[in-house]
């Protein structure tokens, strides 16, 4: 256990942002199970609307620092890549 009071109030912050972090991060693998749900469904609409707020959480929790941003840009990119090719298909 920490002893300095810098260090003590270290470990209170860290843990609140562990805790902040891995509700951001679920939020964004929640998002992303739907609009691949919706992708496998073939449905057309709910997929680009579950696109949408998955893009925007993603780039929220990558420029929050939850997520490195190369890893946010490529779960984008295969995201929307695999929208505009059921899109295309359709």
């Amino acid at each position: 256990m920490a002893n300095l009071k810098s260090a003590k109030t270290r470990v209170r912050r860290n843990n609140k942002r562990a805790i902040i972090n891995s509700n951001r991060l679920n939020a964004v693998r929640t998002e992303v199970k739907k609009t691949r749900k919706a992708i496998a469904a073939g449905d057309q609409e709910a997929a680009v609307a579950a696109f949408k707020s998955t893009e925007s959480l993603m780039a929220r929790a990558a420029s929050r620092g939850t997520v490195h941003k190369n890893t946010a840009a490529r779960k984008i990119s295969r995201l929307a890549a695999a929208v505009k090719a059921m899109v295309k298909k359709a």
